[in-house]
This record gives structure tokens, C-alpha cells and sequence, in this order.
């Protein structure tokens, strides 16, 4: 599959810039892939187009993983602790950056490629909300990139499908959790020109084993967010209950425990939009993105959300 596929053009204005006042407000698009019907709900609304399915939840917490530094002028942002006091993480201008510095609390130890480092933390992650590059707007509530239902703390981005659930909605329904521990490979770019070239690293995942009996041998499962559907169809591949997944799902895949899925827009030439297009088809999910443009759907990490049953 060429890259140039994941390819759309979306109005800069459509891009949404902070959160709904409630979370629950946002808009629901909803498509069934039996009957090929496509409603336009609101968010509020999911419990009613649900049909009894289990809905699997990522319950990661972000940490305050974006630290600057001063000279010279830039950022690191924290992706995942690997050690006692050590993490990896990107770090820009990666050029001018040196090994054995230190840059606040930041000791640089290693350059492992692609502006990725191996470094040294002082202390826990005292940071800012590592807000996405394309949202300019400072955030008024640092809990609003947060889940309602986060518990580890451990990603670097959150799992922006759940930003949209109350507590007063989960009650509704019938819910079980997992965790993947958001890093590079979920919001990572692709730059290949084929799809197949592009290179996962593996993030890190926790099942417990009761929870995974459960999701096995629910009837339907609804997946919330590409981090959960990587999870489970992980788990559904007889890997073990805690470990890392570089599961690349691409047009094709073959999806042994997801029924449903609930995503948010995402952005063009992502693994994310692969996956999206790999669960509903390409020419279907091309086909909802111009008409959650055509609807002035909000997109991205605060924007609307979408779902597949």
C-alpha cells in the first residue's frame, strides 16, 4: 500500500483547538458496516447505538512528559522510562544537542537515531501537558487531556477516543480495561513511500489476567481507540498478558477480537488512519472522512469521534 493512500485534505479550521465544555458534547459519527447506514449522533448518545457489546477502555495516564530547555532553545519530551531514573525520549535541536550534557533536569546519555535519546531524569516528570504541535491553544485544565478513567501514569500522548466518556456515561455500560502506554510508534509519522517499509518500536502493554477471560469471551467487543484494538488483537495472537507490542495493523489484517471500534479523526499518513481503514476498508473510510468534513466534524486529539460497529 502506497503512503500517499493515508492522503487527505482537511480545512485548518476543522482542526479543534481545545475540548468541548463537556466532555459528552461532542459529535458521534456513527457507521454500520452491516447495513452500510451512516447517523449523526452526539456522544452522549453511545449507549443507545450499542447493542450489549463490552467496551474495552486504555486506561494509561499521561505524564507531564514535555520539559524545555533553555540553551539551546528547545524541547525534550519524555516517551517511555526504561530504567530507574532513565527514559527514552526525543529531544530537539537534536544537531546542537551533546552527549553527557545536561539541560535542566535532563542528562543526555545516548542518541539512539531519529532524534531519539537514552537519558537520565532527575527526580519524576515535572513538565508541561505534551500537547500535540498542532493544537496552539494553551489548555485551560490539564486534566482534560487526561481520561476520566486513567490510572498508570506511563504515555506520552493520550488515547484521545476515551477524552469523550463522563463518568456518568461509563456507568451506562459494560466496561473492562487494559493498558498500552502511548509512545513514538502511535503518533510517529509515516514517511516511507510504501506502508510496509514503516518501522514500529514497540510500546509497552499490561493485561490482567482476569480482565483478558473476560474480553475473550464477551459475545461483541467495542474497542475504544487504535491503542486498545492493538492490544487486544495483540493478546488475541497468544501473546502473554504484560509485555511490548509492535503490532502494525494495515489493510488486510485479520481481526480475531474486535467487533467495533470508536476512534477519534486522525491525521493523514498515520498508523493510525492504516488502522482505521484496515477495521472499516479504505474506500469506506475515505468515504467518512469527506463526510465528517462535509459536516464540519471536528478533528484530532480534541475533536470528534467515530463509530464503527
Amino acid at each position: 500500500m502506497r503512503t500517499t493512500e493515508l492522503d487527505y485534505e482537511l480545512p485548518p479550521e476543522l482542526i479543534a483547538q481545545k475540548p468541548p465544555a463537556r466532555r459528552d458534547e461532542s459529535r458521534l459519527l456513527v457507521h454500520d458496516r452491516a447495513t452500510g447506514d451512516v447517523r449523526h449522533r452526539r456522544f452522549v448518545d453511545l449507549p443507545r447505538e450499542l447493542g450489549g457489546e463490552l467496551v474495552v477502555v486504555n486506561d494509561t495516564r499521561v505524564v507531564p512528559a514535555r520539559i524545555p530547555i533553555e540553551r539551546p532553545k528547545g524541547e525534550v519530551l519524555l516517551l517511555e522510562r526504561v530504567g530507574e531514573g532513565l527514559w527514552e525520549g526525543l529531544a530537539r535541536p537534536t544537531r546542537r544537542l551533546r552527549v553527557g550534557a545536561r539541560y535542566g533536569p535532563v542528562e543526555l546519555l545516548e542518541h539512539l537515531g531519529e532524534g531519539r535519546w537514552l537519558l537520565r531524569l532527575e527526580g519524576e516528570p515535572a513538565g508541561d501537558v505534551p500537547l500535540p504541535p498542532y493544537i496552539g491553544v494553551p489548555l485551560d485544565d490539564p486534566e482534560r487531556y487526561q481520561t476520566v478513567y486513567a490510572r498508570e501514569a506511563g504515555s506520552a500522548a493520550a488515547p484521545t477516543a476515551g477524552l469523550h466518556f463522563t463518568p456518568e456515561l461509563l456507568t451506562a455500560l459494560e466496561v473492562e480495561r487494559v493498558t498500552l502506554h502511548v509512545g513514538l510508534d502511535t503518533f510517529r509519522p509515516v514517511v516511507a513511500a510504501e506502508l510496509a517499509d514503516h518501522e514500529l518500536h514497540g510500546e509497552r502493554y499490561e493485561v490482567r489476567p482476569e480482565a483478558w477471560e473476560r474480553i475473550r469471551a464477551a459475545e461483541r467487543v467495542l474497542a475504544v481507540g487504535t491503542t486498545t484494538v492493538r492490544v487486544l488483537e495483540t493478546l488475541a495472537r497468544g501473546a502473554p498478558p504484560e509485555g511490548r507490542t509492535s503490532l502494525f495493523v494495515t489493510p488486510g489484517f485479520e481481526f480475531l477480537r474486535v467487533d467495533a471500534l470508536l476512534t477519534n479523526f486522525h491525521l493523514p499518513r498515520s498508523t493510525l488512519l492504516a488502522l482505521v481503514m484496515a477495521f472499516a476498508g479504505l474506500e469506506r473510510t475515505r468515504e467518512l472522512y469527506r463526510v465528517a468534513i462535509e459536516e464540519r466534524y471536528r478533528f484530532y486529539s480534541f475533536g470528534d469521534a467515530m463509530l464503527i460497529l
